[in-house]
């Protein structure tokens, strides 16, 4: 049984080194976004511990629509737990969040080799693929949380 709630910023830190930036040290793994003012961040827990995680926090993108966006950052789960829902999970339990809030737009730059489980969320992508060093390639992707 999943639990999903609300995290503090330090208890994303060891996942997103160990999923997202394995290669680089911990303080890569701090974003400036962490503490802004609206921001929050989300993790599932399997049996008490932590196994997915994403951080969302207010970052208008100037090529969508103006509204109340969000930006997705920092999602991740660890690997023995995928296809369990943890993800999905997480996502809708911040999508709730948002749109309680009047949130209109939730946009992320999601790594190429995971665009088909953001369009499996409801994501569509936009623009071209990018260079996001040193990480690699990475897609713009949004939803729309209204209507």
């Amino acid at each position: 049984m999943l639990e999903v709630k609300q995290i503090s910023t330090e208890m994303t830190y060891d996942l997103r080194h160990k999923i997202l930036r394995p290669h680089q040290g911990m303080e890569d793994c701090k974003y400036d976004t962490d503490d802004r003012n609206g921001s929050f961040h989300v993790g599932a827990f399997y049996q008490g511990q932590l196994i997915s995680i994403a951080s969302f926090c207010v970052d208008n993108n100037p090529d969508f629509p103006t509204g109340k966006q969000y930006r997705l950052r920092a999602m991740a789960t660890l690997e023995g737990y995928r296809r369990v829902g943890a993800g999905r999970e997480v996502v809708r339990y911040a999508e709730d969040i948002l749109k309680g809030n009047g949130i209109e737009f939730l946009w992320c730059k999601g790594r190429t080799t995971v665009q088909a489980y953001y369009q499996r969320l409801g994501f569509q992508a936009y623009g071209e693929v990018f260079d996001y060093p040193p990480i690699g390639p990475h897609i713009v992707m949004y939803k729309t949380l209204t209507g």
